[in-house]
């Protein structure tokens, strides 16, 4: 079983709709949806391990323009 995450992704102003159209194309995404509140994009993302989890936050999400900070968040499921 692999690892599943969310990742809660400030942007800069107006840069939402681009950086969740630009996540979803990513390999490993679910999904990528903009919302209200303190995070502009909420994505939910899977992956083998938590290494390779790390590699596609790290290298290939925190690098998409427009983003300013990301949060990720493991799921914890027996």
């Amino acid at each position: 079983m692999g690892v599943r995450a969310f990742i809660l992704i400030e942007t800069e102003v107006g840069m939402a709709e681009t950086v969740s159209k630009t996540i979803q194309q990513i390999s490993g995404v679910v999904t990528a949806d903009e919302v209200t509140g303190p995070y502009d994009v909420i994505v939910q993302a899977e992956a083998s391990s938590v290494h390779e989890l790390g590699k596609l936050v790290v290298s290939r999400v925190q690098l998409i323009e427009g983003i300013t900070r990301t949060l990720t968040c493991p799921v914890i499921s027996p």
